[in-house]
């Protein structure tokens, strides 16, 4: 239902009971008026005629008129008139007031006279008037009076009248009055107009809005709750579109991480595949292992692992907000296992690989895994490009002022110092990384680089005094 549509509905189901309402206030105030004024009338002529009322109680009943020389006889309880005031006449308009006589038993002896209702009947027992309930849409009004005498044919007299608007009349006699009510009714409808207009209009932007991915604002001017109500879209809007340009490029990080995956690992993997069919046909073959071969083998699984380890950090360092789990983590401890793990890759390669660390702990807060991972690819790219019989150090240090300084050292063929200053961008390769795989994301020491970043540790690379690469990590321990 629309909104105009409901609000005259709505209208109409308040104006109906309110007027209804009114309508029956003014009824009831009418007949009040109307019963106060009967009992003013009714009584003292009623009390005044008693002596032909006995005469003739069949015939007597006809129109009230004034009893000569004025209202006389004491009025009922309760409705004393004020000092000097007389009984007030129906007026003109009004039907002429009629009364019957009725003796102790409520019978009468006219004929024509009604029969008194029950609760009438009950209603007069120990009183001196009583008034018949008010029925809206009935303008009689009856009142049954208790003559002061008390006994004979006329011990009771049943008052008859009816309303008139000018009795206590609540509205106005003319119905002109209705008119104002309904100009403030079509008023209402008229005023909506303008606020159904600017809420289409509010909802045509959002639509057009929604249509273009929520590129286009919502503008709809105004200091009102509708200008608000835009305001308040326009900025959801602008939240959905962020939230769009992230999802979409987080999927764009999702493919490229897929793409790298999938490309990166095909080489080695095609190599492996290779290799174990070379030494599948020599053990068919009865022919002893080549330990080339195996060693060739073994080199691609690890590359492949640490392939896979590199595209899931650097998946994750793409994220736009990475929240690091910082821990205590022990550097020396850290450094074994790094040594642990690449000591098999460095002697196939027959690579010498050394540590040395201080015998005093050394503690940092520090994501594990980013920082773990960021070693280990140093190390492992200072193994994988150096020269058979080369040597790799991994040397831990304290630093003035608590400070710590881990270097990766090594002999092998080095860098041009006109590549040093782009190794740390993503993508970026050595010749020597060039030739080993082609086609590869030089992601190494992209991750090493962010993830000392991150930590706000310095990264930084140089030539070694044996010839080689040197890369220095530096930063402060825990609690400095």
């Amino acid at each position: 239902m629309k909104l105009r549509l409901r609000l005259a509905v709505t209208t109409i189901a308040a104006m109906i009971p309110t007027m209804l309402g009114l309508f029956w206030f003014d009824a009831a105030a009418q007949h009040r008026a109307a019963e106060q004024i009967l009992v003013d009338f009714a009584y003292p002529r009623a009390s005044s005629a008693r002596e032909a009322c006995e005469a003739a109680p069949a015939s007597w009943g006809k129109t009230l008129a004034p009893p000569p020389g004025g209202p006389g006889g004491p009025p009922p309880h309760g409705k004393k008139p004020p000092p000097g005031e007389p009984s007030r006449p129906p007026p003109r308009r009004a039907r002429p007031a009629v009364a019957f006589a009725y003796d102790e038993s409520f019978q009468s002896k006219n004929p024509d006279a009604p029969v008194l209702s029950e609760k009438l009947v009950r209603a007069i027992g120990g009183h001196d008037v009583a008034i018949a309930p008010f029925s809206w849409g009935d303008p009689t009004v009856e009142v049954l009076l208790r003559m002061p005498w008390g006994s004979g044919p006329c011990s009771f007299v049943l008052a008859r009248g009816t309303t008139d608007p000018e009795w206590g009349a609540v509205l106005p006699e003319t119905q002109l009055w209705l008119l104002p009510t309904l100009a403030v009714f079509a008023a209402m409808l008229l005023a909506v107009g303008p606020v159904v207009r600017r809420i289409r209009q509010l909802t045509e932007a959002v639509r057009r809005s929604a249509s273009t991915a929520y590129a286009s604002a919502v503008a709809i001017d105004g200091r009102d709750e509708i200008g608000e109500l835009s305001r308040a879209f326009d900025a959801a809007g602008r939240e959905i579109r962020a939230q769009l340009e992230e999802k979409d490029r987080r999927e764009q990080a999702l493919r490229h991480f897929l793409a790298n995956t999938t490309h990166d690992v095909m080489i080695p993997l095609t190599v492996l595949q290779g290799h174990l069919a070379t030494l599948r046909e020599r053990a068919g073959e009865g022919k002893p292992l080549e330990v080339g071969v195996l060693v060739s083998a073994m080199q691609e699984a690890h590359y492949m692992a640490s392939l896979v380890h590199n595209l899931g950090i650097a998946a994750k360092l793409d994220t736009a907000e990475i929240e690091l789990q910082r821990d205590a983590v022990k550097l020396d401890e850290l450094v074994a296992r790094v040594i642990g793990r690449h000591r098999p890759i460095a002697r196939q390669l027959e690579v010498s690989l050394d540590s040395a660390v201080p015998e005093e702990p050394v503690t940092i807060r520090a994501d594990v895994t980013l920082i773990e991972q960021a070693v280990s690819n140093v190390v492992y790219n200072a193994i994988r490009y150096n020269r058979p019989g080369g040597h790799v150090a991994v040397i831990l240090e304290r630093a003035p002022s608590d400070g710590f300084c881990l270097r990766v050292i090594d002999d092998g063929p080095g860098i041009g110092a006109d590549e040093l200053s782009k190794l740390v961008a993503r993508g970026a390769r050595g010749d020597e990384a060039r030739k080993r795989a082609p086609n590869g994301q030089g992601l190494g020491l992209h991750i090493a680089y962010r993830a000392a970043e991150l930590h706000g540790f310095g990264l930084t690379l140089g030539p070694s005094e044996f010839g080689g690469l040197e890369v220095v990590l530096e930063g402060k321990v825990a609690g400095a």
